[in-house]
């Protein structure tokens, strides 16, 4: 039962009561009466401040106001607390949001710092290594022991001599000491390059054929080490693992194929699309692949398990997608349209980060530049075209012949050649973009084009049911 203000018929924050009339008042407010009129309110009996006596109690419950008693009233109090829930939750979620994109930018450009200082620290490595194998050839002497029967030189005070003369770094040494940087020695240049030609033709089931198998092919050996059989509509696209005895295939078949070359099967089917497979590219971690469909899907998926981690589509494009490439940094990717888009995505985000248009037909391959800072485009509009990732703009567009297709194109592992396989086989050098080679020996469509370590060789393959080498 709660106390009552004799007064204001209110509960009292702080209740005493009036020994004269025995009624509790609020405090606060029978102070005020006493001092105007110096009596009790109830009877009208003296009564002072000292008489009254306060009464200790817990906090008092008030009672919930009239307007707060119906079923109405207590309807919009509570619909006023959720719509401020609700508003709160909101405003929280917004700066989730803000701070995951943040910790996504941060991320990246962590990443994106760590290759560069990895790099760096290797062209330092390298430069140091040749520093010390050019000073013979500029004139520095290693020390010898000096002879027990002859003294060594010594200044006046008995201290060994310094010498101070110093062996300059000629403009031969520095232009052998830039060069190891930029590029690595065993590279082949472009004037042997230029004099390549083709040293072996093998006629085999096209690698990725229409005849639905995938052929392995050993250069050294120069013959099949296996033919891998499990598709049911012919392959397009082939991947060799760098550092396993794996192979990856692709088919319109809808499936995703891994296969183990030592024991000549496959070991994995991975169903990431729900129609014909366009594009396969392997992780830099080699542990993921990236796949497009005509589904418009791309998925990303575990090549160990053959689970498929994510799959997005972008949803307001609506068309299929061609083919589908990775960054040399693994955190985004490429891939091509039906409609002639080049979509830049960002694979922890799974979001759609920039678009290049530009080409008028379906983008049929696309290829990023070692360094990262380059991609080439090829598509049905007979040309090819460079973007720069820097400032997301086409810089360089290369007008081909006409009715041309573009079926393959491949930067080598220095970033300084860009092969395209198509009609024919050309190859062009990288910021120069200038043509140093053209094969035409395929008599179909070359289907795809690949470099040895080092530009030692190229390799190719076509609809002629051949793979071809190409070298001095």
């Amino acid at each position: 039962m709660s106390l009552v203000c004799a007064i204001s018929n209110e509960v009292p924050e702080h209740p005493c009561v009036s020994p004269v009339s025995n009624q509790v008042f609020e405090r606060r407010l029978i102070e005020k009466y006493i001092a105007e009129n110096g009596a009790d309110p109830i009877n009208g009996q003296p009564l002072s401040e000292e008489q009254l006596i306060d009464i200790k109690v817990s906090h008092p419950i008030r009672p919930k106001p009239p307007s707060a008693t119906s079923i109405p009233a207590i309807l919009k109090s509570l619909q006023d607390e959720w719509d401020a829930v609700m508003l709160h939750s909101f405003t929280l979620r917004q700066q989730l949001q803000t701070t995951r994109q943040e910790l996504s930018h941060a991320l990246y450009q962590h990443d994106a710092a760590c290759r560069v200082i990895a790099r760096l620290t290797k062209e330092v490595t390298a430069a140091r290594e040749a520093l010390a194998t050019l000073k013979p050839q500029a004139g520095l002497v290693a020390p010898q022991a000096v002879p027990a029967s002859q003294p060594a030189a010594v200044g006046a005070g008995g201290e060994p001599m310094e010498v101070s003369e110093q062996v300059g770094m000629t403009p031969e040494i520095i232009q052998k000491v830039r060069r190891g940087k930029t590029v690595p020695e065993e590279l082949v240049r472009a004037e042997d390059l230029s004099k390549y030609r083709q040293v072996a033709s093998h006629a085999v089931s096209q690698s990725g054929g229409a005849d639905k198998n995938v052929v392995v092919f050993d250069r050294r050996d120069e013959q099949i080490v296996a033919t891998l059989k499990g598709h049911t509509k012919k392959v397009t696209s082939v991947i060799y693992h760098p550092s396993q005895s794996v192979v990856f295939s692709a088919s319109p078949d809808s499936t995703i194929r891994v296969w183990s070359i030592s024991a000549g099967n496959c070991v994995q089917v991975v169903r990431a699309h729900e129609a014909g497979v366009t594009g396969l590219s392997l992780h830099a971690t080699g542990d993921y692949l990236l796949s497009s469909s005509e589904d418009q899907y791309w998925a990303f998926s575990d090549v160990q398990t053959g689970r498929v981690l994510t799959k997005v589509t972008d949803e307001t494009a609506g068309c299929a997608l061609t083919c589908a490439q990775f960054h040399p940094d693994g955190l985004i990717f490429g891939t091509g349209t039906a409609d002639s888009q080049i979509k830049i995505w960002d694979l922890k985000e799974r979001t759609n980060v920039a678009n290049f248009p530009g080409h008028s037909g379906p983008v049929t391959a696309i290829a990023f530049s070692e360094n990262g800072y380059y991609l080439a485009t090829g598509a049905q509009d007979s040309s090819l075209k460079l973007w720069d990732l820097r400032k997301l703009k086409n810089f360089k567009t290369i007008t081909l012949d006409n009715n041309y297709e573009v079926k393959s194109l491949v930067f080598d592992q220095s970033g300084t050649y860009l092969a395209v396989g198509g009609s024919d086989i050309r190859v062009y050098i990288c910021k120069q973009w200038s043509e140093v080679l053209n094969f035409t020996d395929h008599t179909g469509l070359v289907t795809g084009v690949a470099f040895g370590e080092h530009a030692q060789f190229l390799s190719s393959t076509g609809m002629d049911r051949s793979l071809k080498f190409y070298s001095l």
